[in-house]
Parts: C-alpha cells; structure tokens; sequence
C-alpha cells in the first residue's frame, strides 16, 4: 500500500490526535533543549576535535577519539568512568558484562523490578542453561517483584537487600516486554536510596536501555553504581552503526572492560575502525532524536486510543522511555498492527512481517523494523511475544515526520 491510498479517515484522525497532544510536544522539546546543552557542554569541555574522529586498527592503542568519548560520556551520565565501544554486540552484551564487574562466585543478585527483560534471563541464568551464565559461575538470584500497580516495592526492597549475601542490585528501567510503567530516574533514585540505608556497600545497576535523555536526569545523578545500555538505542542517535557503553564508578567500569576485553588489557585495545565519527555525531543528535521518537510515541498513543486501543503511556503521560504499549487482543490485530508499520519504513517496506522464533525469547516473536542499522531500536520499529493479551511494544522514529507516517498506515492497516 502507498501513502496515497490512505483513507480521508485516517487524516482527520490524525489531525485530531496532534492538536490534543500538542502540550505534550512542547515539554519534550524543553527536555531536549536541556539536553543538547548538557551534551554540548560535554563536548566543549573535553575538547571534541576532527582528530577524534580517525579510526584505528589491529589493536586499537593510542585511540584519542575512542579516550575523548568515554570522557564525554562519564560527563554527560556524572560518572567517574565511562566504557564506550562498538565490541559491544548488543545492549544485552553490555548489561552481562556490567554484572560480571559486580559480581563474583557465591554472591547474590537482587533484581528489585521483578523479572529482567527476556535476553538478559539466560545471561543471569534463570532460564535456559547456558554455559557462561553468572548461574554456570555460581552466582545467585534473587527477585522482588513489584506492586500490583507497577510501582517498586520499597519495603520488599530493604527486607531483600538486608540477606548478607545480596551484593548487587539490578534494576530495569525500561518496560521491556512487560505491561508496567517505566521508571524516571527519581525512581530509581528512591529505589537506589532504599537499597543504601540497608547497606551503603551493595552497588546498585541500572539497565537504562530506552531511557536515556528522555528527561532532565538520568539515574546514575541518584547514586546509582553503574548503568549500561545499547548505543542502537538512544544514545547513538540513529547513526551509530553498533556498540554499547557502560558507565558508573571508576573501579567498577575498569572491570567491565576487563569482563569485555581481558584481564590485564582492558579499555587500553580495542580499534574503533572508523566509527568514531558516528559514535561522536550520534551522540550529539541523541537528545534531538530521542525527541522525535517520543512524539512518534505519543501521536501513536493518541491515535491508537481513538480507534479504540488500550495504551500505556497514555497520550497525556510523563514517558520515562520511548516505548509505547498497544494493546491489541488478536494475532490478527498484532500482525495488522506490525505490517503497517513495516509498510509505512524507508526501508523493507514491501515486506510483511512475520512471527518466528528469535534467539533469547521463549515465544515466537513479530518485528516491524525497516531499519537503516539492524535491530535499531530508535528507528521506528514495532515488535512483541505472540502470546495473549498480544501487546504490541512500538519504538523510535528518527524524525516525526516520518514516524507520523508510519504511525498512520498502521492505523489505515487497522481500519481495513
């Protein structure tokens, strides 16, 4: 189907959901003009220059640009240290690699927002038995799930963190593939709070994969230990190719990047082969491109309520991630739902999307992702478990304008 063949009905509708949601655009935009000078200010003061940019090969040594971005970074997140680097496959990679820097064999991870994301589960080892999983190297689990309304249970918190053998915390800001509200970086400073008055020596993680410059403040300004994340999410602007950073305590992101490399070498190898120039320039669009998705999200909500959908967030929310849950009922819904999106990408639009079985998850899975990078979760992409109550979870849009279309041959896919 071409834009053209859309329906009058899908215009005015739309036409409708940008006038409700305008108030919403105009906060988005004053928490991504506070986040360009934050990033901006990072920039100037670590002295970004067209050196930073050259690659490097073979081992990496000497890297300027790669030792300026992590700087910038650890300024941007207010961290000691910061570990910036495309050997980082996924954000999946990240966040494993951040946890075998808090932990070791006989230590317990608390996870305080209930059960991690589904990639992450077989990194920790409560599913699957996967050879190199903190479980394979004796390191515990524990679980305190949340409320019934989604919000962190402090209490059930404090009692969990007070067992000796709890070290770590980890806690997931986005939903995932959940049906629970995000969580700001207040939040989780609260959380971060509860966990310290137990025991100031139980470093708290954050995976902040979405989350990154959708407010003022991100969570390692709470005293959060150390938080990781995938550079084809947020950070990377749309334009980072690959990669991942982990950022946090100085001791604790030296052993990340011992966990990723190998003893003894660490940060100091690693050739960048060329991508500096993307990590750099994604980074400085991030706070502008992470504003486009979350309007691509809120006029998605808005129009997807009007035709009858539960959403979460609703159209009027405060969004603490770029991902918007629909609720959609039927598989037929869900693949209706996903092929329109897919219809409305610059990229693969003729193709129809289909369920099929992912590496990580437990159920087939439906992706909706024309994609410049593959898998880039800030393009915009729709995706979910084929599974009641088969919840759509949308994504991205490198620009508005473009997400706004996809966004409306869903809905014309919708009404069909």
């Amino acid at each position: 189907m071409k834009f053209s063949d859309m329906k009058p009905q899908v215009f005015s509708l739309a036409q409708e959901a940008e006038n409700e949601i305008r108030p919403q655009f105009e906060r988005i935009d004053r928490i991504a003009q506070q986040n360009t000078l934050k990033v901006m200010q990072a920039f100037q003061d670590n002295k970004v220059s067209d050196s930073c940019f050259a690659g490097t090969t073979g081992y990496g040594y000497d890297d300027v640009g790669r030792e300026v971005l992590d700087k910038v970074y650890a300024q941007i997140f207010c961290t000691e240290a910061a570990l910036v680097r495309i050997g980082f496959v996924n954000g999946t990679h990240a966040l494993s690699t951040a946890l075998f820097a808090m932990l070791k064999p006989g230590d317990t991870l608390l996870s305080a927002t209930g059960l991690p994301y589904d990639t992450l589960r077989n990194a920790i080892g409560i599913e699957g038995d996967c050879h190199g999983s903190l479980k394979f190297y004796g390191i515990n689990y524990a679980q305190v799930d949340l409320k019934a309304d989604g919000t962190p249970n402090i209490e059930a918190i404090k009692k969990a963190v007070a067992d000796k053998s709890v070290t770590a915390v980890l806690i997931q800001r986005s939903r995932g593939y959940g049906d629970r509200p995000a969580f700001s970086a207040e939040q989780i400073g609260e959380m971060t709070r509860a966990v310290k008055e137990v025991d100031p020596s139980i470093n708290v993680m954050v995976d902040n994969c979405y989350g990154e410059f959708t407010g003022e403040h991100e969570p390692t300004e709470y005293g959060v230990d150390l938080m990781a994340g995938s550079l084809i999410k947020n950070p990377g602007g749309g334009l980072a190719p690959t990669g991942g950073y982990v950022v946090g305590k100085a001791d604790l992101v030296e052993r990340a990047a011992m966990r990723l490399t190998t003893p003894g070498i660490g940060g100091e190898c690693g050739a960048t082969l060329g991508n500096n120039r993307l990590l750099f320039q994604g980074l400085f669009m991030a706070p502008h491109i992470v504003a486009q998705a979350l309007k691509t999200a809120t006029f998605c909500s808005a129009m997807m309520s009007k035709i009858g959908f539960e959403t979460s967030p609703a159209p009027d929310e405060v969004r603490s991630d770029i991902i918007q849950m629909v609720t959609l009922k039927t598989a037929d819904n869900m693949k209706k739902f996903c092929k329109g999106i897919q219809s409305g990408a610059p990229v693969d639009s003729y193709v129809t999307p289909e369920p099929w079985q992912m590496p990580g998850y437990n159920c087939p899975v439906i992706m909706a992702a024309g994609a410049f990078v593959q898998g880039s979760s800030i393009e915009l992409s729709a995706d979910g478990p084929m599974k009641e109550p088969y919840i759509a979870y949308m994504q991205g849009g490198i620009t508005y304008e473009s997400g706004k279309l996809g966004i409306m041959m869903a809905v014309n896919e919708m009404l069909e």
